[in-house]
């Protein structure tokens, strides 16, 4: 069978699994994309409260070195088809009113804000974080993220005699807060580098210190999308069908259909069936050890359990005029405890009590963060637990959350000029909705313990001709990470057609999980 003439399924347009349409478009197999929202991106989500378009999804680009060589693999340019303003100031922090530190891209700058923000001895430290986040980042990148079926026997293998040292020097055993408090004595810091464990929707208190390598890739660039993040799916989308691809939107799929023991085709919600030499599932794995998709895909992945599950959220965009507080594109509010915050999350499983609240003021320009002559528009956010499946947050609980997130807000100097009106809420059963059988997770599994880091499905499924792509996959959760996913999907279908071509014997079965993640 020739690549021409195989043909593959795409259940799902995020970023994963419009980046395996394109790579198996540009490789001459026929695609078609389905998807059951009306427009591609996924968790790349627009909403448009009072009719004003605006982010809803992840808000920052970074690992811009993925889509550059995703783009030079099919023959064109990222710069050519999004436009990118690289941030000099990653983000600005607050603990109450008048106490503000702003995180740089440049090393030099963020040394000289902690020297005057805490004491030049902590800024030493800082240096020492960045050179071990640094090694950390290089010493997993090639080895790991980019690695198909890893695990830690595969990881060491990798790396060879001469990495061994550096990958025991990334402390895969302690915690990330543990780790931190290695590098920062000022307990306000420490809780800033112990956020990125939110990333991928996990605590601080229970992630791997290796997910200090978000602390590296942060510095290595943060860009802004002009016209918003749903430019990026919109740009892939486009690619995608130039090369071939067909792209269905309104086409929710039911069922993955199966045949002599491999994935064949899907039926959709309506009753109409395609079928295909190979399919790749861009939702969450979830879905399918449900038997959302039919009972013959429950077997494909493992089962995640709930207590696993990674952080939902409630979110809320709205047009608004701000005073006081002098915001920049990405600003969070820190809560007074973060051990008490994380204990109500994961612990005990409700709203925390003093939340951390991050805003996205998507009209703010860099540098100067100077706002928009009237309204701007802004996302704002708070963590919460997933489970809304199981036992769905009241809608007491949700509007003491707001009152306490936007009181938060105010206490830091923030004063928000808000009508309930042009505002849009979700909660996690808004995103159980979206995104069924996650309880409103929003980036797999957690990344709890060492083994996490190996827990995430690989790019093969259990079931043969079944591929999946997706932040709930390896390598993890985050545009970039999706994108690579796809990646990998695409690169294994492909490989398996070309053995099929030569060969009559069934298509490999096996799967090894593997994961990590940064946003």
């Amino acid at each position: 069978m020739g690549l021409t003439a195989a043909r593959a399924l795409v259940v799902g347009a995020g970023v994963g699994g419009l980046v395996a349409a394109l790579e198996l478009a540009a490789q001459g197999v026929d695609v078609l994309v389905l998807e059951a929202a009306a427009e591609p991106g996924g968790k790349l989500r627009e909403l448009r409260p009072a009719g004003v378009a605006m982010d809803a999804g992840p808000t920052v680009f970074t690992m811009r070195w993925v889509f550059d060589e995703l783009f030079q693999r099919i023959g064109a340019r990222l710069d050519d088809v999004l436009t990118l303003t690289p941030l000099a100031t990653l983000a600005r922090h607050a603990w109450r009113d008048a106490e503000h530190f702003d995180l740089h891209a440049d090393l030099a700058a963020t040394v000289d804000a902690i020297a005057a923000f805490s004491d030049p001895a902590e800024a030493r430290r800082y240096q020492d974080f960045c050179v071990r986040a640094q090694r950390i980042s290089r010493t997993l990148e090639a080895p790991f993220l980019r690695a198909a079926r890893p695990n830690p026997l595969t990881l060491a293998g990798r790396v060879g005699l001469r990495g061994l040292p550096d990958l025991m020097r990334i402390a895969p055993f302690s915690t990330l807060w543990g780790a931190l408090g290695q590098h920062f004595h000022d307990p306000r810091l420490r809780q800033l580098f112990g956020r990125y464990a939110t990333y991928c929707g996990s605590s601080p208190f229970q992630a791997p210190a290796t997910l200090m390598l978000v602390a590296h890739v942060e510095r290595e660039g943060v860009w802004a999308v002009h016209g918003g993040m749903q430019r990026i799916a919109q740009a892939l989308a486009t690619l995608a069908t130039q090369r071939g691809a067909r792209l269905r939107c309104n086409a929710p799929v039911a069922r993955i259909l199966t045949a002599q023991g491999r994935a064949s085709g899907v039926v959709l919600a309506n009753g109409e069936r395609f079928d295909a030499d190979a399919v790749v599932f861009n939702g969450d794995v979830a879905a399918l050890a449900q038997g959302l998709l039919g009972a013959d895909t429950r077997k494909a992945v493992r089962a995640t359990p709930t207590a696993r599950r990674s952080l939902s959220a409630i979110t809320w965009n709205l047009p608004a005029r701000t005073s006081g507080f002098e915001l920049l594109r990405h600003t969070v509010f820190f809560s007074g405890d973060s051990r008490a915050e994380f204990d109500d999350l994961f612990g005990r499983e409700r709203l925390p009590w003093d939340p951390t609240v991050y805003v996205c003021a998507q009209d703010r320009a860099d540098p100067g963060g100077r706002a928009p002559d009237g309204a701007e528009r802004l996302l704002c956010l708070v963590n919460a637990p997933a489970r809304a499946d199981t036992r769905p947050l009241t809608e007491p609980e949700i509007a003491a959350c707001e009152q306490r997130s936007f009181q938060r807000l105010a206490d830091c100097g923030l004063r928000v000029q808000r009508d309930t009106a042009q505002t849009v809420r979700c909660t996690p059963a808004d995103f159980q909705r979206l995104f069924p059988g996650t309880g409103g997770a929003l980036y797999g599994q957690a990344s709890h313990g060492w083994r996490a880091s190996f827990s995430r499905p690989g790019s093969r499924s259990r079931l043969p001709g079944l591929y999946l792509a997706g932040g709930s996959t390896h390598p993890g959760p985050g545009v970039p990470m999706a994108a690579l996913s796809g990646s990998l999907a695409a690169h294994g279908l492909l490989e398996d057609l070309a053995m099929r071509r030569v060969s009559t014997r069934p298509w490999p079965t096996a799967a090894t999980p593997g994961g990590t993640s940064t946003r």
